[in-house]
């Protein structure tokens, strides 16, 4: 009996000592602008995508899923902080998701959506 336990002690401390390793190997969107679901005026709109850890902005990617649909680039303006993916749109009324997809710097991928409202 004792050696099972010490089997399970030793299992459930290997476990514990690796979430955060995984936890931090992936870039988490901490904040966007827009905001998901936020509603912006129809005039130029600043794109910000803010991650916990660092993104490697020549191998990420944003796309514009139109209202109609379709998608489009967004391209990504340099880099002013490594942990920030930045662009700008301009759109007309309507619903329209941001899709992202990031390269953290240790090579993982991870991605995500963000709807929002031009009026």
């Amino acid at each position: 009996m004792p050696a099972k336990r010490v089997l399970t002690a030793t299992l459930l401390l290997s476990v514990l000592f690796l979430i955060p390793r995984i936890a931090l190997a992936h870039a988490i969107l901490v904040s966007s602008t827009p905001a998901a679901n936020a509603v912006v005026r129809e005039d130029s709109t600043a794109v910000e995508l803010r991650f916990n850890s660092r993104v490697d902005g020549q191998r990420s990617r944003l796309t514009l899923v139109l209202p109609n649909g379709q998608t489009q680039p967004l391209p990504l303006e340099k880099q002013t902080a490594a942990t920030t993916l930045n662009s700008h749109l301009a759109a007309k009324p309507g619903s329209y998701i941001i899709r992202w997809q990031a390269l953290s710097t240790d090579g993982h991928i991870t991605r995500g959506e963000i709807p929002f409202t031009v009026r």
